[in-house]
């Protein structure tokens, strides 16, 4: 039985938290229920050593003004028509066209559907699924304790972002409130409203629609389509033609409970530094939490070729000119002896990170691995600082500056060509 059905509104507050108001808000009453201590606090001023004090890299929001007016819209009012749930999630790298939308609404046994804007925005090597929503509307798909939240909905409207309490204890949150929505170094940062559930299976943050440009989305790419008490799979194959054999199409609560089933089509669009490299990844889900890419993209976008201290390595087409650049530079700086080739454990994997339906960037071929048995997960490492300074410097960010370290890690956050 659905979540939504068992326990109804009055079930959920226990598991959706309001939390302390940006930018000058009314922050009373938004520790409703109980504070937790994962419960973000916030202040209108973040800090960061890369920032000018404006955590959404618009210039008209700095110091002294409010970071959420670039991204605030009219509040949505009282939650008004039918609470439903999504069966079916219709992704995409285009737009979904007035017409194509008015055909799905069409369909039989379709009782709603919701166009919204959808993107993964890489974060600490996981890929987290953003909506770009109309509050007014799209919160009727939402978990029942969050649709019937007025404040969760007021806050998104108001410019800050709800993040589902399935995915907080893996998002660096720092200690203002604030989240860094994409691995870049300029990546935009959106304030924590809430932890709110959201659709289950399909979307793990959301924030309203003036977002989507500030994210690079492509606006209306993906549908929310509800046929309650009809089999979504039969509603499905209806839906599949009205949007199109090549759109990839999933059914919200089977993903939920069981993942993505092997065979399955996927898409990623994903924004930020990395969406250059990766264009449109196109996939098929394998048994063992393997992916295999659409074989156009893989010949387009990887390759095999030598680089220093490493020799042959299989990457990303885009990752190799600032690849070479720093492997070069730590050779001719003395510290070639820092990084064991026999230690190095890969760069493209096209799989789900393990015990999830989530990609990381290796499966796009923009990460690699160094110095693995001696810089596991959760703890320092012994990787040289310096040869960290320099993989920084030619485009890198390094897993042993997350919350929960991987000192072995290094990833694309910025597209650098070596003069």
């Amino acid at each position: 039985m659905r979540l939504r059905q068992a326990l109804g509104a009055a079930g959920l507050t226990g598991v959706l938290a309001l939390v302390a108001a940006c930018g000058g808000g009314d922050g009373s009453g938004t520790t409703e229920p109980d504070a937790s201590p994962s419960t973000v606090g916030a202040s209108a001023t973040p800090t960061s050593d890369d920032s000018t004090g404006d955590p959404s890299g618009d210039p008209g929001a700095g110091a002294g003004g409010d970071p959420l007016a670039p991204y605030a819209m009219d509040a949505p009012g009282p939650r008004t028509g039918r609470l439903t749930y999504a069966d079916i999630l219709v992704n995409g790298r285009e737009s979904i066209t007035d017409q194509t939308l008015a055909a799905v609404r069409a369909v039989p046994n379709v009782a709603a559907v919701e166009r919204i804007s959808l993107a993964q925005v890489s974060i600490d090597n996981k890929l987290l699924t953003v909506a770009a929503v109309d509050p007014a509307s799209y919160r009727n798909f939402a978990d029942a304790g969050s649709a019937d939240t007025q404040q969760v909905w007021d806050r998104v409207a108001a410019g800050e972002i709800a993040v589902d309490p399935a995915v907080q204890a893996e998002l660096p949150v720092d200690a203002d409130g604030f989240l860094k929505l994409g691995s870049d170094k300029q990546a935009p940062r959106a304030h924590v409203g809430s932890y709110a559930p959201q659709v289950d299976g399909g979307i793990d943050a959301v924030v309203n629609e003036k977002w989507a440009d500030e994210l690079g989305m492509t606006t209306g790419n993906a549908l929310l389509v509800a046929a309650p008490g009809f089999d979504p799979q039969d509603v499905g194959k209806q839906v599949r033609t009205a949007v199109g054999k090549e759109r990839p199409l999933s059914f919200v609560d089977a993903v939920a409970r069981f993942g993505l089933e092997p065979g399955a089509q996927q898409v990623a669009v994903v924004v930020g530094a990395t969406a250059q490299a990766v264009g449109t990844f196109t996939y098929t889900v394998l048994g063992g939490g393997r992916v295999a890419p659409d074989p156009a993209w893989v010949r387009e976008h990887i390759a095999t070729e030598p680089v220093p201290i490493l020799g042959s390595v299989t990457c990303n087409k885009l990752l190799f000119p600032q690849l070479r650049a720093a492997l070069e530079e730590i050779v001719q700086r003395g510290l070639a002896d820092k990084i064991d080739p026999d230690q190095y454990a890969g760069c493209y994997y096209p799989r789900f990170i393990a015990g999830s339906s989530k990609l990381s960037n290796h499966a796009f071929g923009l990460a690699l691995d160094l110095n693995t048995s001696t810089n596991g997960r959760g703890i320092p490492g012994d990787m040289d600082r310096t040869v960290v300074s320099i993989f920084k410097k030619w485009g890198f960010a390094w897993g042993g500056d997350w919350n929960y370290t991987d000192p072995m890690h290094f990833e694309m956050n910025a597209l650098v060509a070596p003069r």
